[in-house]
């Protein structure tokens, strides 16, 4: 039997390494575009294979993805990892990186997706496209927003293609970059508990297992959503959390049944 082609981008860290990890398992043919080289060990996963490519060289980048479809056949998957990283201006570095380059990604694609079986398309955006993440900056909010309009142009677009288009928004995530550091402050990561109503922080691999799902047969009729995972942070009303962590709920409830 054929291995299903799927084509990661920004598959070398966090949840897009969990992504590839998870797809390897299930014996596809796994195509890996990082902008840094991946551990040592991954290049032993069968099914496999890394570029190295700086996403906002669109040639390089045009190149490598044709070099990928004639090596690995037509694709059934391609997720969106990536976000700027670098020193320059955050505003340039993060339109192309984020926007530019997934538009050029999906564009140069259009028919690179299994014309018999279709297609399945994930953007991993942030919930910042819809809140606001004060530490970090507008062009990372301005970046995650249009990648959620995005979403929803190409789900319309591609969709008499055979091809779905969905977006997963994370909050904070707990990764293996970044594991120690929330482990090492008992305090912080006891907030996220307290915070989340699942009372724990959301991991990689969870993420991961999202994006595999949007992908998979059984979300054939998903096209054009966007799957928020954060534990349900997001769902706590501003007020109501500010009082839960200053333990302060018990009294607000006991005062609302004296007002009744």
């Amino acid at each position: 039997m054929k291995r299903m082609h799927s084509l990661v981008i920004g598959g070398t860290r966090g949840s897009g390494r969990a992504l590839v990890m998870a797809w390897a398992k299930e014996n596809h043919t796994v195509s890996v575009i990082g902008r840094r080289s991946p551990p040592e060990q991954d290049r032993q996963i069968p099914g496999t294979h890394y570029w190295s490519v700086d996403l906002t060289d669109e040639n390089r980048l045009a190149e490598t993805l044709a070099e990928i479809i004639a090596l690995n056949g037509k694709l059934r998957h391609l997720a969106f990892f990536q976000r700027y990283r670098g020193e320059g201006d955050a505003w340039a570095g993060e339109l192309q990186t984020s926007l530019a380059a997934t538009r050029n990604v999906i564009e140069s694609l259009v028919d690179a997706f299994d014309g018999e079986t279709g297609g399945a398309i994930v953007i991993v955006s942030s919930i910042a496209g819809h809140f606001i993440a004060e530490e970090q900056p507008v062009s990372y909010h301005v970046a995650k927003a249009g990648l959620n309009q995005m979403v929803r142009y190409y789900a319309v677009a591609l969709g008499p293609k055979g091809v779905r288009v969905n977006c997963v928004s994370p909050g904070t995530v707990l990764k293996d970059e970044s594991k120690d550091f929330y482990l090492q402050n008992e305090k912080l990561l006891n907030l996220y508990r307290e915070m989340a109503p699942l009372g724990r922080m959301v991991t990689a691999e969870e993420v991961a297992q999202v994006v595999a799902f949007l992908c998979s047969p059984v979300a054939s009729a998903i096209t054009g959503q966007n799957i928020v995972v954060d534990g349900g942070i997001s769902l706590r009303g501003h007020e109501s959390l500010c009082r839960r962590l200053t333990g302060l709920r018990h009294q607000a409830t006991i005062g609302q049944a004296h007002e009744t």
